[in-house]
């Protein structure tokens, strides 16, 4: 009987479990279906057109706009420096003297030339003319006028050339004192006081550089050149000559340079080996922060596109194949998946060449939760506390929390 009972009870908690399980199994949703609390909510902005200032960064090196290398002109031994190492000098200023004792004795030898010449001019001058009246009356012979007259232009030739050499040696003497040819800042000195130097030598006394303004050199690359000047003639970007002058620059430190630059020119010539030609930009340096050799980016404006359409770079995602594409919801609250191309990063923002139009509400979060063809719930997406709704955004903002 005990067993009897046993079994009555095994099976009736058999058939409770049985009940439970289909009664769970009735309860799931269907796949596909929507949840139960309605369609997913999802943040969108609403993608307008507007007007951007488009710009390249492209990396250089900052040169002085004015080098002079000192080299003497004569030989000598240095007697003085007379400048301070890495300060600023100005044009005209004596930087090295050279010993000028030969090249005194020089130009005071061929003073004593010239005057000897100019002694031996007056003499010869009056014998000339007493033998041509001599000559008239036969008195002397044609020979001794001519040798006379000879001696005379042989004369005034020495005196013109001890001009030349007195002032040969004039100018030696004045290359003794070195001077600065250019104003700017002096390097380091490359000889010190008693030190032999010789004329038009290869290594140079000292580097005078002038700093304001100063270069910027940079490379652009002959692609990047055609890819622009093809947007001005479809019409994707308007010229403007004063906007795309203005140049600002990133120090290596990637802070800003306070003053703006101008474009100066871009060289006729592509470098065979690299593909590019050299933009030169010209930068004021009043307080001297820059310094040839730096190494600097610069930010130059190309244009202005009038009808870009920017989207936040969360927005934007990628299938396996790595191509990016956008979620968007269209007039029946539909979620729908766009191919983009995108043409740069514009800070935390992209740029869209291709696959969107004005107008398209763009999901930025709840992307997890929408699927293309599903219904959702759309709400402004907000940052920083501000709506971002119907406008177009620059910049996207920090990444929101997951949902």
């Amino acid at each position: 009987m005990q067993i009897y009972d046993r079994a009555k009870r095994i099976a009736a908690g058999g058939v409770l479990t049985a009940v439970l399980i289909l009664g769970g199994c009735g309860q799931q949703p269907n796949k596909g279906g929507p949840p139960p609390g309605g369609p997913p909510e999802v943040a969108v902005v609403t993608i307008q057109p507007k007007p951007l200032v488009i710009t390249s960064e492209l990396a250089g090196r900052t040169s002085a706009n004015m080098v002079a290398e000192l080299r003497p002109q004569v030989s000598g031994i240095i007697q003085k420096r007379l400048f301070e190492e890495g300060s600023n000098v100005k044009v005209g200023q004596i930087l090295y003297q050279i010993d000028p004792a030969p090249y005194q004795a020089a130009l005071d030898n061929a003073k004593a030339a010239l005057g000897r010449a100019e002694a031996n001019l007056t003499p010869i001058g009056l014998k000339t003319t007493r033998l041509r009246e001599l000559l008239v009356d036969k008195a002397v012979s044609q020979q001794d006028y001519d040798d006379v007259a000879a001696a005379l232009k042989q004369t005034e030739a020495d005196i013109q050339f001890w001009k030349a050499m007195v002032e040969t040696a004039r100018i030696n003497l004045r290359y003794t004192s070195i001077t600065a040819p250019i104003s700017g800042r002096i390097g380091r000195s490359g000889v010190t006081e008693g030190a032999l130097v010789t004329a038009h030598q290869p290594i140079a006394l000292a580097t005078i550089q002038q700093m304001d303004p100063m270069y910027v050199d940079v490379p652009q690359s002959t692609t990047e050149l055609l890819r622009l000047r093809r947007r001005l003639e479809e019409g994707g970007l308007t010229s403007n000559r004063d906007i795309r002058n203005k140049v600002r620059l990133l120090l290596e430190d990637d802070t800003q340079y306070p003053l703006e630059g101008a474009l100066q020119f871009r060289d006729v010539t592509v470098d065979p080996t690299t593909g590019s030609v050299i933009l030169r930009i010209v930068f004021p340096n009043p307080k001297g922060y820059l310094l040839p050799g730096m190494f600097v980016r610069t930010v130059l404006e190309e244009g202005v596109n009038p009808n870009a359409l920017l989207i936040p770079q969360q927005a934007v995602s990628r299938n396996p194949k790595g191509d990016p594409f956008a979620l968007i919801v269209d007039a029946e609250e539909k979620v729908q998946q766009r191919m983009l191309m995108l043409d740069r990063a514009i800070g935390d923002a992209w740029l869209v060449s291709s696959g969107l139009a004005p107008g398209d509400r763009v999901i930025v979060e709840g992307k997890q939760k929408a699927r293309p063809g599903v219904s959702v719930k759309v709400v402004p997406f907000e940052a920083g506390g501000e709506k971002k709704s119907g406008e177009s955004k620059d910049k996207t903002p920090p990444p929101a929390k997951s949902n």
